[in-house]
Order: C-alpha cells, then sequence, then structure tokens
C-alpha cells in the first residue's frame, strides 16, 4: 500500500504533463493540416521546381 503514495501523484503529474502537451500543440497549430502532408509524397519535386523557374521567368 506504501507504493500508492508513489504512483498515485505520478499518474496524475503524467496526465496532466500529456493533457498540457497536447494542449500546447493543439494551439502551435500542429494539427490544422493534416492531409497535405500525407499527400505532399504523391507530388514531383521536379515538376514543382520547374513550374516555379517558368514563372519567376515571365515576371521579369
Amino acid at each position: 500500500m506504501d507504493i500508492l503514495v508513489i504512483l498515485i501523484p505520478l499518474a496524475i503529474f503524467l496526465g496532466l504533463f500529456f493533457i498540457a502537451a497536447f494542449l500546447w500543440a493543439t494551439w502551435k497549430g500542429q494539427y490544422d493540416d493534416l492531409d497535405t502532408p500525407s499527400h505532399r509524397i504523391l507530388f514531383d519535386d521536379s515538376a514543382l521546381k520547374i513550374k516555379k523557374d517558368q514563372g519567376a521567368s515571365k515576371h521579369e
């Protein structure tokens, strides 16, 4: 029973820590865009670079 004196405050502290970490990540925008990172792998980087280069030359 003596171990409960250690485990209960430890469990409460860990629970509060994870709630605080979740709230901090939410306020910093960690979960704002969940779709784009999973689709980014499908795009070809060289094609995007070519489009950027063509767009820059038109404006000059």
